[in-house]
């Protein structure tokens, strides 16, 4: 009889120790989650903006080529005797130094020839001038219908200079010929190719060699689209930069000659010649900038007003972070002008007394409560 009552207490003791040991774990865990304290604002970096006035600067790259290419040609026909040490592929020669001499022995003989019949002309002239003095004083004793041209030895006179003048331009073609045995540097050159050689007999306008001018050398430069908005009215004659990179940059001054007057059919582009003097540094202790060499120039656009110049990593798909008199973050779209190098010129969408958050938490939203670490002053530097 007693088996029955306990069987009816079993389930209670269960519940019972089950609510006590309930109790033991919870009294001995952590402490809930509503006692935890409240969790820190995000610490952030930040910088009041100062807009400034802002020279655009512009950037393209092209090759260096010689001004000019000249086809060198002798004008006479001989021998070659000699040439210049510096002619040779590669050598620099200076403008009016010979680079190789004729033989000329032929055109010294044509212009003692031609003075000969310079002399024998201008005699002629002499005699007839005196005939026709003769002949001006006789007829003054003669009827006038008796005094002809022909009388007076007009015709005579007229065509004993005619000998004299072409007896002159004999002369003067001769002295050229044989000045011309003497082929100079029409400019500073550096030698692209040489034809000829000692010994060799070469024709009236024979290919010889080929001279590139070193005296100065052009720079044709793409501009793009994007960047030709920013060109200043008159460019012609502003100072140009021109740089080739490499273990040891080189820097030349280039001033913007000109543009080429066309856009160029495949890029659309427009195109401008950098001229820079003395490339070779043949009259300058500078460092050479050689024909070829693929360089970099910059030169000033436009000036832009009441820019704000910011770091690219600032601007995410043309927006921005600043924080607002409550210390809250605030999104701020801008409009970006254009990119120069690692910042942005920016002239819509910020105000002076804005501040750019310069390290931006990881999931920033609007409205987030931030605490400001300290002022930096990158930006806009």
């Amino acid at each position: 009889m007693t088996i029955k009552p306990l069987r009816w207490l079993l389930p209670f003791l269960i519940l019972g120790g089950s609510y006590a040991a309930y109790q033991a774990i919870a009294s001995s865990g952590p402490e809930s989650l509503e006692s935890k304290p409240p969790k820190a604002s995000p610490v952030v970096k930040v910088s009041k903006l100062s807009p400034s006035d802002h020279k655009v600067v512009i950037t393209s790259h092209g090759e260096l080529q010689p001004v000019e290419v000249t086809q060198l040609s002798a004008q006479v026909s001989g021998e070659v005797l000699s040439w210049h040490p510096n002619f040779v592929v590669g050598g620099i020669v200076k403008r009016g130094e010979v680079l190789f001499s004729l033989e000329s022995d032929n055109y010294q003989a044509a212009v003692l020839q031609a003075e000969a019949q310079l002399a024998s002309a201008q005699a002629a002239l002499i005699e007839e001038k005196a005939r026709a003095e003769v002949a001006k004083r006789q007829a003054k004793n003669l009827p006038q219908k008796q005094v002809t041209d022909l009388y007076l030895r007009k015709p005579q006179l007229l065509s004993a200079d005619a000998q004299v003048k072409s007896a002159l331009a004999s002369l003067k073609r001769a002295k050229r010929d044989l000045e011309n045995c003497k082929v100079v540097a029409p400019y500073d050159a550096l030698v692209i190719a040489k034809d000829i050689g000692v010994g060799q007999f070469i024709s009236a306008g024979a290919h010889v060699a080929t001279l590139n001018n070193v005296e100065a050398g052009e720079i044709r430069i793409p501009i793009a689209g994007f960047d030709s908005a920013f060109l200043p009215q008159e460019y012609a004659g502003l100072p140009a930069q021109v740089t080739q990179r490499g273990i040891e940059s080189t820097q030349r001054e280039g001033v913007i000659d000109r543009d080429l007057g066309v856009i160029d059919s495949s890029t659309r582009m427009i195109n401008m010649v950098v001229r820079v003097e003395d490339p070779y540094a043949i009259k300058s202790a500078q460092a050479p900038m050689q024909f070829g060499s693929y360089v970099e120039v910059q030169f000033s656009g436009k000036e832009l007003k009441h820019i704000y110049r910011l770091p690219q990593e600032l601007v995410n798909n043309r927006q921005v972070w600043v924080v607002n008199s409550e210390n809250q973050l605030e999104p701020r779209v801008v409009n970006v002008l254009r990119a120069e190098k690692e910042f942005m010129l920016i002239n819509q969408g910020l105000s002076d007394e804005d501040q750019i958050v310069l390290t931006v938490p990881e999931y920033p939203q609007t409205g987030l409560q931030v605490e400001i670490a300290v002022q930096d002053s990158l930006v806009n530097k």
